[in-house]
């Protein structure tokens, strides 16, 4: 990676994969769904001295927006998420929040189309809709820096669970073509859960292609 330090904290009843992508130069930092633990990700934040200006978030479900809005407060860092995803964030009974006795809701700052391109923290990041996991599951490119953040859409030699509200298995597996059709195998993904991989690998083991 170029310009880019990125490290991760793994938080949560469900091992939840939260992301601190920070510019080397800047120090300005993004953060990829921040889990449900503020005073960690504020102790990590800390460690990497970096300072948050946004906060990138791949689908709605709990496990990935718990601490969004305290974190949001705290740095006053700019919200993402796709607009397909704006009813799951704005309900706690689909983003399954209202299981944890949280009936959080959050709200986007900005709400990305599929293939929209934004800056932040000096890196140009694409938004790409991935349905399947959830309606407006997204993942974030940064071609500069050959990295994907895949939220819960693929994972090392799999793909998300469609199972729960929203979520699709056949749109999960267009959605799996649409990235590995795009994308340089020399990409590598950093998924919600579990160890990172690679475009290329998951062409050649994934069982879903």
């Amino acid at each position: 990676m170029k310009n880019l330090e990125l490290q991760k904290s793994v938080l949560g009843s469900v091992f939840t994969n939260c992301y601190f992508l920070m510019n080397k130069e800047t120090k300005e930092m993004i953060i990829v769904d921040p889990a449900d633990s503020p005073e960690l990700i504020e102790q990590k934040v800390l460690q990497m001295g970096g300072r948050p200006v946004a906060i990138l978030l791949t689908h709605g479900h709990f496990d990935h927006i718990l601490a969004a809005n305290e974190v949001k407060e705290k740095y006053g860092a700019k919200l993402y998420a796709c607009q397909e995803e704006e009813g799951m964030l704005m309900n706690p009974q689909l983003s399954l929040t209202s299981y944890k006795d949280a009936n959080y809701v959050v709200k986007a700052d900005v709400l990305l189309t599929d293939l929209e391109i934004f800056e932040e923290a000096g890196f140009r990041i694409q938004a790409i809709h991935t349905p399947g996991h959830t309606k407006g599951s997204c993942c974030y490119y940064i071609a500069d820096e050959n990295v994907l953040m895949s939220g819960d859409m693929l994972f090392y030699e799999s793909v998300g669970r469609s199972d729960l509200p929203t979520g699709s298995t056949a749109q999960i597996v267009q959605s799996l073509h649409k990235l590995l059709k795009a994308l340089p195998d020399e990409t590598d993904v950093f998924p919600g859960h579990d160890c990172q991989t690679t475009i290329g690998h998951e062409k050649r083991y994934n069982p879903f292609v």
